[in-house]
């Protein structure tokens, strides 16, 4: 398939891909009539690379674990970003616990609400009820 069918399938810009290859990620089966031409397999790189990028890997981090040479190599650099996921994702259940809150909070100022307060002081961001 051509450069323009992949990353059609993908909801990309050609541009993207050829960006892709610049930097070593992915690279055309051949080349016929000067045209980039993919296989199958590279629209599984593609769906790998795209993934990877949601789960917040930079392009640089995308193509060592794509280059490394060996499994526990590979496990290592993995390991090392869903420790990372692990620390955003509490981050993150931290920051809906408040907000949940706030929205069902009844008071004008929900930073003076004895709830939300007991929870930003203590750090505890479970489920807090509001008491006003």
């Amino acid at each position: 398939m051509g450069i323009g069918e992949l990353a059609g399938q993908f909801g990309l810009a050609p541009h993207v891909l050829r960006h892709w290859e610049a930097m070593g990620l992915l690279t055309p089966a051949a080349r016929v009539s000067g045209r980039r031409r993919y296989t199958r397999d590279h629209a599984v790189r593609v769906m790998t690379i795209l993934r990877a990028k949601a789960a917040g890997m930079s392009l640089e981090q995308i193509r060592e674990i794509l280059d490394v040479s060996g499994g526990a190599e590979r496990r290592a650099l993995l390991r090392r970003h869903h420790e990372g996921l692990e620390r955003r994702l509490q981050e993150l259940t931290a920051s809906k616990t408040l907000i949940e809150h706030v929205m069902r909070c009844t008071a004008d100022d929900f930073t003076r609400c004895p709830g939300y307060r007991r929870m930003v002081e203590s750090g505890d961001l479970r489920e807090g009820g509001c008491v006003i």
